[in-house]
C-alpha cells in the first residue's frame, strides 16, 4: 500500500467470506486508518462477483484495478503508470503486469503466445513506454480502463474460480479495444505455497472448462452479449 498514493487512488479489498481468523481484525485496521474501503460478504461469491461488488463503487471516468491479495508489485507508483498507458493510447482496454512464468512474449515460438511490442505515443519530453500486445492477459494484477468497463460492464466467469480473466480479454477484443501487458514492472505471485488453495483453484478451474469454451465460442460468434451485469449475466446492450 505504501507503493500508492491513497489521495489519487482509492482502494478496495473484498474480503470474500475468508475463514483466516486474522483477516477481519486486520482489515477493520486498515479501514480504520483510512487506508482502505472494506467489502464483506457473508459467503464466498466466486472470484468475479467479488470483484463486482467493488468495481460497481467507481465514479464515472475512473479505471479499475483487480489485483489477486498474493501480488508483490516492485515499483512505485504502479497504478500511475497504469493510468497514464490508458491515456497514451485510448485504444487499450486491458494493461496488464506480467509474471515471470508466462509464456507470451515477442519471442515466443509459439504464434498464439506470441506478443507485439508496441511504442505508446509520446509528446516530446514525455518519457517511452513500451508495452506488449497480447489477445490474453492473466488476471493477476489487471487495470481495466473506464471506456472498456462503460463497453462491457463487469467481470464474469462460468464457475467459483477461473476463466474470467480470458473471457474479459475476448471481450475487450470484441469491443473493440486492444489488450497490452507493461513488461518493465515487474511482479512476484506467490500462491503456490498455499497448496490446498491452489489445489481446490484448479479443481474449480478445471470443473469449468467446458462452460467457459461455451462462453467463450458464444462471445466471439456474437450469440452471448459481450455486456454483463455486476452477477455476472451476460445483458443485451
Amino acid at each position: 500500500m505504501h507503493q500508492v498514493d491513497l489521495k489519487r487512488h482509492e482502494l478496495f479489498i473484498v474480503n470474500n467470506a475468508s475463514t483466516d481468523p486474522r483477516t477481519e481484525p486486520f482489515l477493520a485496521e486498515l479501514q480504520k486508518n483510512g487506508q482502505a474501503i472494506i467489502i464483506t460478504n457473508e459467503s464466498n461469491l466466486g472470484t468475479a462477483r467479488a470483484v463486482n461488488r467493488a468495481w460497481a463503487q467507481r465514479k464515472p471516468g475512473q479505471h479499475c484495478v483487480k489485483i489477486d491479495d498474493d501480488v508483490v508489485v516492485h515499483h512505485r507508483d504502479w497504478p500511475d503508470v497504469l493510468e497514464e498507458v490508458f491515456r497514451r493510447d485510448p485504444k487499450i482496454g486491458q494493461a496488464g503486469l506480467k509474471r515471470n512464468d508466462l509464456s507470451q512474449s515477442p519471442w515466443c515460438d509459439n504464434p498464439d503466445y506470441r506478443t507485439k511490442l508496441i511504442m505508446l505515443p509520446h509528446p516530446p519530453g514525455e518519457r517511452w513506454i513500451m508495452v506488449e500486445q497480447s489477445s490474453e492477459i492473466m488476471g493477476t494484477c489487471v487495470a481495466h480502463s473506464s471506456a472498456l468497463l462503460d463497453a462491457v460492464g463487469y467481470l464474469c466467469q462460468p464457475e467459483n474460480y477461473g476463466w474470467d480473466d480470458v473471457i474479459m480479454s475476448i471481450r475487450s477484443l470484441k469491443a473493440g479495444f486492444i489488450n497490452v501487458f507493461v513488461p518493465h514492472i515487474p511482479i512476484d505471485h506467490i500462491d503456490n505455497i498455499q497448496k490446498e488453495y491452489q489445489k481446490w483453484k484448479e479443481n474449480v478451474a478445471g470443473r469449468g472448462v467446458n462452460s467457459y469454451l461455451a462462453m467463450a465460442h458464444g462471445v466471439v460468434n456474437g450469440t452471448i452479449p459481450i455486456k454483463c451485469d455486476i452477477d455476472c449475466n451476460p445483458v443485451d446492450q
